[in-house]
């Protein structure tokens, strides 16, 4: 296997790219940033040193990786969505040395011109609505809509509602997955 880079991409000296993966028109990587297998960097993204994505990552159009962000695996990062990286920004003052990390864990989705502010953790499973400004943790499995946004359901790793019964159990209705929901915290009850 190989990676495709499209030739208008820029790919500065050590950077890891995995196996599989796909880097498209006008992206550019700086060095000593991490990418894993299959993943696929849409037209336009930018990312910063020091940047981590896990395999099998998806990162659409005109989207911005800067340093401090963490994917894990099977992150999808809708198109021009949007992470920063310093909590109050002045161009007259450099804080380069106060950057935030943002982890998003696995199989997590942000969607179209969602904001994550730094510091954030958006949680395993977690779907973050199109345009929603993330300001604070999201748990795992939650769906988060709005401005800040809020959480209004459970979904599952397939991304659908969960409906749970009167015994806090919900089903996936995609892959038959069960899920427990127990003190506010959704708990998978056999593997993903």
């Amino acid at each position: 296997m190989s990676i495709y880079t499209h030739p208008t991409a820029v790919i500065d000296p050590d950077c890891q790219i995995g196996d599989g993966t796909k880097i498209w028109h006008f992206c550019h990587l700086m060095s000593h940033c991490t990418i894993g297998k299959n993943c696929n960097i849409g037209q336009n993204v930018f990312v910063a040193s020091d940047v981590v994505l896990g395999d099998n990552v998806k990162v659409q159009n005109n989207v911005s990786l800067y340093t401090g962000v963490v994917c894990e695996d099977d992150v999808f990062l809708g198109p021009s969505m949007v992470f920063t990286n310093v909590l109050n920004p002045r161009s007259f003052i450099e804080r380069k040395t106060e950057f935030k990390k943002t982890l998003v864990r696995k199989g997590a989705t942000i969607g179209a011109n969602a904001t994550v502010v730094c510091g954030c953790e958006i949680g395993r499973y977690a779907l973050v609505g199109a345009g929603a400004v993330v300001t604070k943790s999201v748990p795992d499995y939650a769906l988060m809509v709005g401005n800040p946004a809020r959480q209004i359901v459970w979904v599952s790793a397939c991304g659908h509602t969960l409906a749970f019964d009167e015994e806090g159990v919900a089903v996936c209705p995609e892959c038959g997955h069960r899920y427990k929901l127990t003190d506010n915290r959704i708990v998978p009850l056999q593997d993903e």
